[in-house]
């Protein structure tokens, strides 16, 4: 049976379902004996596979109590993103590559019912008067959705999915985004409590690097996180408190940022603060936190290099006080931030690791940068695949205050 004339029944069993009986008032598993009699009467007629008929009632029961066609893609573990581009166009990102479903919504109706559902279980609210939201799903996973008429193409739903099990510096090895010589420096910065502000493009895996480093962190230890939306995966620390944003309701009050958010976290007798990702003025907060003696403190950035996340962390702070100085700036941020550490999405779809460097100060106007790892390709690489290692530059490790205070005696 065609796609489009599954498309057809589901359709009309729906339409079947809504004018036939009060679903507020019928439970789940009543539900399910109503819609298989239901699709048993449908297609009495014709000849449909066992497979096909539990396709139909999973169809039809997400669409009642679930995210509809939404819920085979999540389920899909191959899938890492989805990008729904009004009710007719879905597409899923695998391994890389960009792929066109077949499966459709209804009409734009049945989309904005699933998006309702979405942004009502975190929480969050999307209309018209307010038609952009950043929010999650209940395991975690990201979602933007964009309305009309703000989206032309009809309300856009974007997806970034993430594994059930947390990202962990085991399966970095395993997918060559790190050595294990690297994965040990790491483990030594993190236990000694550097700054560490991880940067990226977007889909290089900052998230799930800053997931991986955050198993470093001793388990005695009190932590913060403060994100957009909650999806950062830590574990093993007990006395862990996870905030999030929200946004201002309808009436345009009782908005808290991620600045509120920061400012908050200082009153709370934190050892490390985690902040998913800086943005905008919330950076001059974080680079104070980090100056007033949260060490250990981590973050991620949007940047094209370790030089580049510098400047946009300078017009970030700018942002939040327009007042200061440049030079006060740099200052500030050479004093907070100790490691970056530079991530970026390779021409065959691979998240590499391509630097780790140590911020040495501020001299002659200028943040002072130290790399000591860069990513180098080997002879093998080709367009469509890309080889290579992280390589120990000839720079020795300047700042070795923090290991010695941590009583760590190792030379980095």
């Amino acid at each position: 049976m065609t796609e489009e004339k599954k498309s057809q029944i589901i359709r009309k069993l729906r339409k079947s379902l809504f004018d036939k009986f009060n679903l507020n008032t019928i439970d789940n598993d009543a539900l399910e004996e109503v819609i298989k009699q239901l699709i048993s009467d449908e297609v009495k007629d014709e000849y449909i596979t066992i497979e096909e008929h539990i396709e139909f009632s999973d169809r039809l029961f997400g669409a009642i109590r679930g995210l509809g066609i939404l819920d085979s893609i999540i389920k899909d573990e191959s899938i890492t993103e989805i990008m729904i581009n009004g009710p007719k166009d879905i597409f899923v990102e695998k391994a890389g590559a960009l792929t066109k479903l077949e499966q459709t919504f209804d009409d734009e109706r049945q989309l904005e019912d699933i998006i309702q559902k979405i942004v009502g279980q975190a929480g969050r609210e999307v209309t018209q008067a307010s038609p952009i939201v950043d929010t999650r799903l209940p395991d975690g996973s990201r979602v933007n959705v964009v309305l009309p008429p703000i989206s032309l193409n009809g309300a856009t739903v974007t997806i970034r999915k993430f594994s059930k099990t947390p990202m962990t510096v085991r399966q970095l090895l395993k997918y060559g985004s790190i050595t294990s010589e690297v994965a040990h420096v790491l483990e030594l910065l993190v236990k000694a409590k550097y700054n560490i502000f991880i940067s990226g493009g977007t889909g290089s895996g900052k998230t799930t690097f800053l997931n991986a480093v955050s198993h470093f962190i001793p388990h005695d230890e009190r932590v913060i996180t403060i994100e957009d939306s909650a999806e950062l995966q830590i574990e093993g620390v007990d006395n862990l408190v996870r905030m999030e944003t929200r946004n201002a309701n309808a009436s345009g009050s009782g908005e808290i940022t991620i600045r509120d958010l920061i400012k908050s976290s200082l009153r709370m007798r934190p050892e490390r603060i985690v902040v998913g990702e800086v943005r905008g003025g919330e950076a001059l907060d974080m680079l104070q936190a980090m100056n007033t003696g949260h060490d250990g403190s981590l973050s991620t950035g949007h940047a094209n290099s370790t030089t580049d996340m510098l400047s946009r962390l300078e017009t970030m702070v700018l942002q939040g006080s327009e007042g200061l100085p440049l030079e006060a700036i740099r200052q500030q941020i050479a004093s907070a931030v100790d490691i970056i550490i530079h991530l970026s999405r390779l021409r065959d779809k691979t998240r590499k690791t391509m630097e780790i460097s140590e911020i040495t100060g501020y001299e002659g106007g200028r943040i002072q940068v130290n790399p000591i790892y860069r990513f180098v390709e080997d002879e093998h690489s080709t367009l469509e695949k890309v080889s290579g290692k992280l390589v120990r530059t000839e720079n020795p490790f300047q700042n070795d205050y923090k290991l010695r205070l941590s009583g760590i005696n190792e030379v980095i």
